[in-house]
């Protein structure tokens, strides 16, 4: 069985912590990590920790360990987390002006262009995800733009 985890908080870092878990604009995780963490130093065990928030015992134990070895800065997840996107705002102009040409493309054909020309790997169905998406945007924004003029107009 692991040695039992206790750390000691000054009263700084409790208010800080405190202040965290409950503000605005954190991520729901930093909140819940720095709550494990005044847990701790108040007394409770890791399984009890665990069984509080429904986490596995290990994550507790990992997250006091992040505050031991980088304090503060532990509480947020590492630069680099999840999948970068394989496209970029050029590749985007690209694939927007090919749909604005006179000809017709399929999504297969837009796909496959991508990668001729720009040397992007996109399957059709991403993208008509991202065309559906991007288009949707902007006739989102010129119909608000249009009643807001409408409304202008009439007032």
């Amino acid at each position: 069985m692991p040695a039992p985890l206790k750390i000691t908080l000054t009263e700084e870092e409790d208010r800080t912590l405190r202040e965290l878990s409950y503000a605005n604009g954190v991520p729901q995780r930093v909140k819940q990590r720095a709550s494990v963490l005044r847990l701790n130093a108040c007394g409770w065990k890791v399984q009890q920790i665990a069984a509080h928030l429904d986490w596995a015992p290990q994550t507790v134990r990992e997250t006091i360990h992040r505050w031991q070895e980088r304090g503060l800065g532990g509480l947020w997840e590492a630069e680099g987390r999840g999948r970068h996107r394989r496209w970029t705002q050029a590749d985007w102009q690209a694939l927007e002006q090919w749909v604005n040409e006179p000809r017709r493309y399929s999504a297969a054909q837009l796909s496959h262009k991508l990668y001729q020309e720009r040397q992007v790997e996109l399957g059709q169905e991403q993208v008509r995800r991202i065309l559906k998406k991007k288009l949707h945007l902007e006739t989102d924004s010129i119909s608000s733009a249009g009643s807001a003029h409408n409304h202008l107009l009439s007032s």
